[in-house]
């Protein structure tokens, strides 16, 4: 199985998928191709019932432990303060449970061709949630999740277990002993992704898989849809240009191939699914995606904001507060066709 080489970003062809593997058919919202937009009247700015079904999408999942770091009315996590700039308190945890759903329903749990994995480490696990899902589908594997947040419940399944860690410091585990090592939605969070995925090399199994589930926070759109002085780019740039100052940036999906490439992996594939904002596709199963991810954002955007709008770009919590409504008006109009790039790419280590 030869490695696929992913398409450079060019100004003709801005956003050129790579090929997937042989194995793994392309799926709907592949990036690549032109997602055709519902037909909506002009006086619909996709408001309609979704606000008052945001709740439905949302479950609870409570915290171990709640003596962290408190800050414009949000939680942080106080292990290694700062390293993470998302809030950690109960709503956060029920947004990252969504996004599971969503993103399972964009690609499901993984991409990389497991087969009967005997040993499985989930880098900043978040809530557990994939890790659950992953121990229930493969019983027989022993399953770890580290993460700098205590946030995961108790109630597991018996091959599963949970780690505080930062994924960032030198690696306590056993070098050559995991089957598959899997990383999702941790950019703009890490500041040597180089170093992460050399360690990621060298703790994985000779023939075991790494992969990673990155979102690229470039938004765009594939007909011109986006106006360039709207509320929503605005905050697009601001939020590039804060993750950049802050060592973390979070628009660098298409450097990963070459990344896992560059440590030692073989057999390298990438992935590039288009994630819609809000319900305007036509098709029903990436409508039901923006659907869901038009809550992800809209219970997500003051959590996104807050820590990097006032840490570093110095607004205080009156200016980002008075600019959010604006920013929410724009997410939900389904005239403007929002896009977004989700990178999944894996690599095997080679036998010898």
């Amino acid at each position: 199985m030869a490695s696929t080489s992913a398409s450079p970003r060019s100004p003709q062809s801005p956003h050129s998928a790579a090929s997937p593997a042989d194995s793994h058919a392309p799926q709907q919202g592949l990036d690549g191709v032109v997602i055709e937009a519902d037909v909506v009247s002009q006086d619909d700015d996709g408001d309609s019932a979704f606000d008052s079904d945001a709740s439905s999408y949302v479950t609870s999942l409570s915290s171990s432990i709640t003596n962290y770091r408190y800050e414009n009315g949000r939680r942080y996590h106080a292990f290694r303060e700062g390293a993470y700039v998302l809030p950690n308190d109960e709503a956060e945890s029920d947004r990252l449970d969504l996004q599971h759903q969503m993103l399972c329903l964009l690609f499901g749990l993984h991409r990389a061709p497991l087969e009967n994995p005997q040993k499985i480490l989930d880098i900043g696990t978040g809530t557990g949630i994939w890790g659950v899902e992953m121990a229930d589908k493969f019983p027989s594997s022993e399953v770890i999740g580290n993460d700098l947040s205590p946030i995961q419940p108790s109630w597991v399944p018996p091959n599963l277990r949970f780690e505080i860690d930062d994924a960032e410091s030198d690696w306590a585990y056993r070098r050559n002993s995991f089957d598959y090592i899997h990383t999702r939605y941790m950019i703009g969070s890490v500041q040597d992704w180089p170093k992460l995925i050399r360690q990621a090399y060298d703790f994985s199994k000779p023939g075991g898989y790494f992969e990673l589930q990155e979102i690229n926070c470039d938004l765009y759109t594939d007909d011109n849809t986006l106006p360039p002085d709207s509320a929503i780019k605005k905050w697009s740039l601001l939020l590039a240009e804060a993750a950049r100052k802050n060592g973390r940036p979070n628009d660098i999906g298409g450097e990963f191939q070459s990344m896992v490439q560059e440590a030692g992996f073989i057999n390298v594939y990438c992935e590039v699914y288009k994630l819609p904002l809000s319900p305007w596709p036509k098709d029903s199963k990436l409508k039901e995606i923006g659907a869901f991810n038009l809550v992800n954002m809209l219970e997500g955007l003051e959590a996104l904001s807050l820590a990097l709008f006032t840490r570093v770009l110095g607004w205080s919590i009156e200016e980002v507060m008075a600019f959010l409504p604006s920013v929410r008006q724009d997410i939900k109009r389904r005239d403007m066709h929002l896009l977004w790039d989700v990178y999944v790419v894996w690599g095997q280590k080679p036998e010898d």
